[in-house]
């Protein structure tokens, strides 16, 4: 199917101005950059009066259509359709492009779906001017753009397809958003009302009881002229997050053989960070040795079972209870937004032990909701495949 292409500018106004004698008490949605998000949503909008807006912001209308101009908002995709706004009349960001169809040419739609995808966002980002940091898509670029351009009936129809296949993608995500929870959840309904007593059960005792803590290899540090070292993969904060492993970016040090055998990592043993945000203490997961031979940095905390009693699944996720953020959060030190406990305080954590044959029951339920969300997942990843297939195929005139 073949369609005329056209420049953007001789079907759609670029940054049309606001009307003249529109009163200052006038309503208006108000859209914060913050405000649009990556997935093509208006997250919130606020109320405010034209008078508090007209100067140092960008105008627009319900049924335009918003794409972030600066880095790295534009290449994030942040770009959405006005069609929501509570208000006829908006403004936002100075860091937004305003695209306004001719009603007649151009539908908002389809606009929309034009510039909110990786084509157009690998275009727009070669063609970016400014200093690093301050990179912009100039409106040159906007009004030059070569569209294709099918009849209205065809623009609506290509914009609903896509439009179905994103919400589909939407839906996958939210459900998965929703299973994350679950977790917590089992183990709430499993051990919340005991862990909340406050006289009798539940018995604690100090997690230098059951388990061996380590501290790792530290940076920086001298060797001796004669030590032979040896590059070795080792596991930095970054590495270790809330109940997964990030292994995108695993760096090397050189450590000796003596090193390497005592800060060598075993299958079940917990990864803790010393510190960092508040509310991310207590962050870690258990080792599968999904990289072999790796050890970890001193601000990681190597916990290794000692009690056959315990297993490390339930105890990671004792850790980053609400008892365990409660007890870290009690005794950590706290400068400036940063928050750190030494392994003194790790080593007196109060672990709560129930019976084995409740912490099995646990990590066989965690197991089942693995499996569900890795079918979740898989399906979603079918989903984006797909979509980015239609998107591609819609503005070649292949659907």
């Amino acid at each position: 199917m073949s369609w005329d292409t056209v420049e953007l500018a001789s079907v759609a106004d670029i940054n049309p101005r606001m009307p003249k004698g529109l009163s200052g008490d006038l309503e208006v949605s108000f859209l914060p950059m913050a405000a649009v998000s990556e997935d093509g949503q208006i997250d919130y909008q606020e109320e405010r009066t034209l008078e508090k807006v007209r100067k140092g912001y960008t105008y627009f209308q319900r049924g335009d259509v918003l794409v972030a101009k600066i880095t790295p908002c534009f290449e994030n995709g942040k770009a959405t359709k006005t069609d929501a706004l509570d208000e006829e009349h908006g403004f936002g960001s100075t860091e937004f492009h305003v695209i306004r169809g001719n009603p007649n040419e151009l539908l908002p739609e389809y606009a929309f779906h034009l510039v909110w995808n990786p084509f157009f966002r690998k275009e727009g980002a070669a063609n970016m001017t400014g200093s690093a940091g301050q990179k912009r898509v100039p409106a040159d670029f906007l009004k030059r753009l070569k569209i294709p351009l099918p009849p209205l009936e065809e623009q609506r129809r290509i914009a609903g397809i896509l439009d179905a296949a994103d919400a589909l993608r939407r839906r996958r995500r939210a459900a998965l958003a929703l299973l994350e929870t679950l977790p917590e959840a089992i183990f709430a309904e499993m051990f919340g009302d005991r862990l909340s007593k406050k006289d009798g059960e539940p018995n604690f005792v100090p997690l230098s009881a059951i388990a061996h803590i380590q501290s790792g290899i530290t940076k920086g540090r001298k060797l001796k002229p004669d030590q032979e070292a040896y590059e070795t993969p080792y596991l930095a904060v970054a590495n270790v997050q809330d109940k997964r492993l990030d292994l995108n970016n695993v760096k090397t040090i050189e450590a000796t053989e003596k090193e390497r055998e005592r800060y060598a990592l075993a299958v079940g043993d917990l990864l803790l960070t010393e510190g960092g945000d508040p509310d991310k203490l207590g962050r870690g997961t258990v080792w599968n040795d999904e990289f072999p031979g790796a050890i970890h940095q001193n601000h990681i905390f190597r916990v290794r079972v000692t009690d056959e009693k315990v297993l490390p699944v339930f105890l990671s996720h004792l850790l980053s209870s609400p008892h365990g953020r409660g007890y870290f959060l009690r005794m950590a030190k706290q400068t400036t937004g940063i928050a750190s406990i030494n392994k003194t305080q790790l080593s007196e954590f109060p672990v709560f032990l129930p019976e084995e044959y409740e912490q099995v029951e646990f990590t066989r339920r965690l197991q089942s909701y693995q499996a569900q969300k890795d079918r979740y997942m898989l399906h979603l990843a079918h989903l984006e495949s797909g979509f980015a297939s239609l998107q591609s195929r819609a503005f070649a005139g292949e659907l």
